[in-house]
């Protein structure tokens, strides 16, 4: 996640986490940088970086207008775990990062790996309402 860029110091930061930073992560990335529009910034990272993202999030995403076909998968790293406000895990377990003083929400979402276009859908949808939901307690604390 060398690549992250820098967040200004005045918008709030999130950092999404999963294992393979290459579904759930990606969309979570991609629905924040949508519904954010610019008042917040956000990065994704995982554990065990797959080779690609995971083509049903990709065609999932693109069925809402939003296209993360030019992300890749990449590792967190500690500097960008440290500069987030809040860090997203999801599914990472033992392996997800922890910094003191931190926030941090575990999501419970199933994992879109190696599922079809009608699995990936569902968890799309979930990720939006709870991207909405961390959205607005970040930009009416600002």
């Amino acid at each position: 996640m060398a690549d992250a860029p820098p967040s200004p110091a005045d918008l709030p930061a999130v950092l999404f986490l999963c294992v393979h930073n290459a579904g759930r992560s990606q969309m979570a990335l991609g629905w924040f940088d949508h519904l954010a529009a610019g008042r917040a910034v956000a990065w994704s990272g995982g554990s065990e970086p797959a080779d690609e993202i995971n083509p049903a999030a990709v065609a999932a995403m693109a069925e809402v207008g939003i296209d993360i076909s030019a992300e890749h998968p990449k590792r967190w790293t500690d500097e960008v775990v440290r500069a987030a406000d809040v860090v997203v895990t999801m599914g990472c377990g033992d392996a997800c990062p922890f910094v003191p003083g931190t926030r941090y929400e575990d999501w419970q979402l199933e994992d879109p790996a190696g599922q079809g276009i009608e699995a990936v859908r569902p968890i799309r949808d979930e990720i939006r309402d709870r991207v909405e939901a961390l959205l607005a307690g970040l930009l009416s604390s600002t």
